[in-house]
């Protein structure tokens, strides 16, 4: 199982993620985690090596540290490229996706920065967003007065 998760913005916009999420995060189900970023503290760091020993993790526009802002990794037969989102314009565009896809050379892209849910196919190839799992909020999207906390956690068959 891979966790792919993403936008959590904890504390400068929210103060956790939900409880009822946490639950389902159980450590020795989940293999992986990916991660695009915008973690905003070094606990949500922590809390995600604890879900896992295999963590991948991009630097959002709001994270501090050393984190790279693209990594490739390769799960079975997919090469898997991560990007926060922030650094490709426009935001969330299947066609400027398209070009950083290529340019990664990968068969499947996750990214973030929108806060927005999405698993598109295009081209052949698979674009990824976990949405934030805290519901935190975004300038970009508003879910009729609310925000929703979400995330994706799928098996390697995917597609």
């Amino acid at each position: 199982l891979v966790l792919v998760i993403g936008d959590l913005h904890v504390p400068h916009r929210v103060q956790a993620i939900p409880d009822k999420f946490k639950k389902l995060l159980v450590p020795d189900k989940i293999q992986s985690v990916i991660c695009t970023g915008n973690l905003c503290c070094k606990e949500q760091f922590d809390y995600l090596k604890s879900l896992s020993s295999d963590v991948h993790i991009v630097k959002g526009d709001f994270d501090e540290g050393n984190f790279p802002e693209h990594k490739v990794m390769t799960y079975h037969n997919w090469k898997i490229g991560v990007c926060h989102g922030h650094q490709i314009v426009p935001w969330g565009d299947i066609e400027a996706m398209s070009m950083l896809q290529r340019q990664l050379d990968v068969d499947v892209l996750v990214t973030g920065h929108t806060h927005k849910f999405s698993i598109v196919s295009h081209e052949g190839k698979l674009f990824v967003n976990p949405g934030s799992a805290t519901g935190a909020y975004s300038g970009m999207q508003r879910y009729f007065g609310m925000f929703c906390p979400l995330f994706c956690a799928r098996y390697l068959d995917w597609c």
